[in-house]
């Protein structure tokens, strides 16, 4: 593979390929994907398909695991996917799989003998398995547990004006009475062991992109940072160079599918943030003898599906999920009850998504990549630019068909046919944008409707990192490339000064409240404000929504152990900024800003970044070697907070400590053949890799590292 020189590193161990065709540069990939990230393609495989408990830990916190991925259901109706493929999809997507085997001939991953694990060779039903499981990675599941939450605060007795603040416009179509009805298997406030070993959680993004009017070099300019999890290694993203007789690519890809998903070619760029689609929907079943009802009085059995889970030197568990065509249910149907059934609308995806990505290598205008990547069945927000000056905004996603006032957040009874999903909505009708006239177009995962003539999103996020981001682009009418990177390390906080418009009056008049009132609004390293401003933030949760909604414990819970705080934000800070609100216990907003900032000062300010070390773990041992292996590295300080552009949130989520923040940064510049990025890790997920953590001294320090095809750059051997 090296001799002929058609796949080498550049100075910084990124992959470089060179293939007489797509078929051939695509079986390079697939070889350079196992070689590099082996074990973490095999890890997505053994967690998607259910089968950890019989590959690497027979504990019931991995059961609980496999029965999740079993309960999706990833790799059912792959096989009618796979004929769907066109026949370049197919071509390329058998090259990648013979790629990825050779390598695994070669040199398996030692961690492998470690389990006593041979995998099975890779093929086309993984890449579809591992291409559905990008399109998840939390995202659709966290707007699975906002509807959750509604249930929840139904069935505590919480009254429809406070849940009409909180839920504001999407809750058509609720039946309170219903509702409290639903018997719920799994609730938020217990614990949950979901979302481990290599799948990272993805929760937040940026990106933007300037007209070339407003930029220095008079060609547009592209900027993306998806923020997921980086206490993690390997990073999910692994770099890539591509170049065939016809053309180039190069950018980010996710190792076990034949795609670029974020990066450009030799006329087109793009990036891509999670769009909080609401494609997740749950319907109320009525149930008895294992039947379901259905309009005007018949009793369908449900669809049974047994799955064995192998254990580890234990003895195998059978679980059996119940079917119909709203989902997979939650709880027994032989006993008599309401229970809610669940599906995710891209839980049949594959073929389009993959056709859409092939072809991406040779799209050459902002308009045909809106077409290409609109027709992606997950959900995303994608920026383009293209080298003729041409700028756009497409959001991508199978958004259901829903009846007239009915948002898809609230459970309805399912054996109303009304009910029933009609189709989807056409890609055409979701949000986009061709050329705005402001020239740029940002997006954070906020909600973005407006540009739609449909309402994909029910709750997005704030606006806060977006309005900042826009009101700097909007300023400045020079634009650089080394702008865009000032941009993704700017921790400035929109939301926290309109926090402390309303706070600062109300502060009393001692040290750690003059540190508060003279704070920059910035959540630098060595900030007192933001320490004192992220105490009083959670002290203001505690009074409006502990106090007087969740209870104090629930609230402790979700804050702690789930990413719903950090995802929808908006709909609280609505409350929190709100003059009166049904939330406030007959208290006045400024009584309860002066109590939380009591509480909150009542201890000595520290420095934001003591307070947000993480160590990156290695997904398969995940701490639990001696640090002087090397296996793991850090601690690093996370810069940034909930809502700054350069977000640094640390939680708890299924047990284990998670962040997002930038995992991976990429600026692009239409007027040269190159990209800039930086990533939290390296190339390799082999520790003894020189190429394992190679680029997190440039993540942490903002420097970037320039990706060209320049003929005169070191050519290392790949290995």
């Amino acid at each position: 593979m090296n001799a002929d020189g058609k796949i080498w590193r550049d100075k910084h161990g990124v992959c470089h390929i060179e293939g007489k065709d797509k078929a051939e540069a695509f079986s390079l990939m697939g070889y350079a994907h196992a070689k590099d990230r082996g074990m973490q393609m095999l890890l997505m495989r053994i967690l998607g398909q259910g089968r950890a408990s019989e590959i690497l830990d027979s504990s019931d916190k991995i059961l609980e695991i496999d029965k999740f991925f079993r309960r999706m259901n990833w790799t059912g109706s792959i096989a009618s996917e796979i004929e769907k493929f066109s026949v370049e999809t197919k071509a390329v997507t058998k090259a990648y799989c013979e790629g990825a085997n050779r390598a695994f001939a070669e040199k398996r991953p030692w961690e492998c003998r470690l389990f006593g694990y041979k995998p099975e060779p890779w093929c086309a039903e993984n890449v579809v398995l591992i291409s559905r499981m990008i399109g998840y990675l939390t995202l659709a599941q966290s707007q699975g547990e906002m509807e959750r939450l509604l249930i929840e605060l139904v069935q505590a007795g919480l009254d429809e004006e406070r849940l009409n603040e909180l839920f504001p416009e999407i809750l058509g179509g609720l039946d309170i009475d219903l509702v409290k009805k639903i018997k719920l298997q799994e609730r938020l406030v217990s614990p949950a062991s979901l979302w481990n070993i290599a799948a990272p959680s993805a929760m937040a993004s940026n990106n933007w992109v300037v007209s070339g009017k407003k930029t220095a070099s008079g060609k547009p300019i592209l900027a993306n940072d998806p923020h997921l999890e980086v206490n993690r290694l390997p990073n999910v993203w692994y770099e890539i160079a591509i170049k065939t007789r016809d053309g180039y690519a190069m950018g980010a890809t996710m190792p076990g599918v034949p795609a670029l998903l974020v990066g450009k070619n030799k006329d087109l760029a793009w990036g891509a943030t999670y769009t909080f689609m609401d494609s997740t929907d749950s319907w109320i079943e009525k149930c008895k003898d294992g039947k379901y009802l259905r309009e005007p009085d018949q009793w369908i059995l449900f669809t049974e599906r047994k799955e064995i889970i192998k254990r580890k030197k234990k003895d195998p568990v059978t679980v059996i999920f119940y079917e119909n065509r709203h989902g997979v249910l939650e709880g027994d149907p032989n006993q008599e009850g309401y229970y809610i059934a669940t599906t995710w609308a891209s839980a049949f995806s594959g073929a389009v998504t993959l056709d859409s990505s092939i072809k991406m290598f040779e799209a050459k205008t902002v308009s045909e990549g809106m077409d290409l990547l609109g027709r992606i069945e997950t959900s995303w927000n994608w920026v383009l630019a293209d080298r003729e000056g041409n700028i756009g905004y497409q959001m991508s996603g199978l958004m259901p068909k829903r009846r007239q006032s009915v948002s898809g957040f609230v459970p309805l009874p399912g054996w109303e046919e009304r009910n029933d999903w009609q189709g989807f909505e056409k890609f055409e009708d979701l949000p986009r944008c061709y050329n705005p006239e402001c020239g740029y177009f940002v997006t954070s995962n906020q909600n973005l409707n407006e540009y739609g003539r449909v309402d994909p999103i029910n709750m997005g996020m704030a606006s806060y990192r977006s309005d900042r981001i826009g009101k700097l682009l909007a300023e400045n009418n020079k634009i650089t490339r080394e702008e865009m990177y000032r941009l993704h390390y700017d921790v400035y906080s929109t939301q926290a000064e309109a926090f402390m418009k309303i706070l600062a009056p109300l502060l009393p008049d001692t040290d750690e409240a003059a540190l508060l009132k003279s704070w920059n609004f910035e959540y630098s390293a060595d900030s007192k404000g933001a320490y004192l401003f992220d105490r009083f933030y959670k002290e203001l949760y505690r009074e409006v929504f502990g106090r007087y909604g969740l209870g104090i414990d629930a609230l402790d819970y979700i804050d702690k152990h789930t990413g719903m705080f950090n995802d929808f934000y908006l709909s609280f800070d609505r409350i929190l900024l709100s003059d009166h609100s049904a939330w406030f216990g007959g208290r006045t907003r400024e009584d309860i800003y002066r109590q939380a900032a009591e509480n909150a000062l009542t201890f000595p300010a520290r420095k934001w970044g003591e307070t947000r070390k993480v160590i990156l773990k290695n997904i398969v041992f995940d701490g639990k070697l001696p640090k002087f292996l090397g296996f793991d590295r850090g601690p690093i300080t996370l810069i940034g907070g909930l809502a700054t552009p350069h977000q640094g949130q640390i939680f708890e989520s299924g047990g284990r400590q998670t962040t997002f923040s930038p995992s991976f940064r990429m600026v692009i510049d239409l007027g040269t053949d190159e990209i800039h990025t930086n990533m939290a890790g390296g190339p390799s997920d082999r520790r003894f890799s020189k190429w394992y953590c190679s680029d997190l001294e440039n993540w942490i320090s903002g420097k970037y590292k320039k990706i060209d095809l320049s003929f005169d750059q070191v050519k290392l051997p790949f290995k």
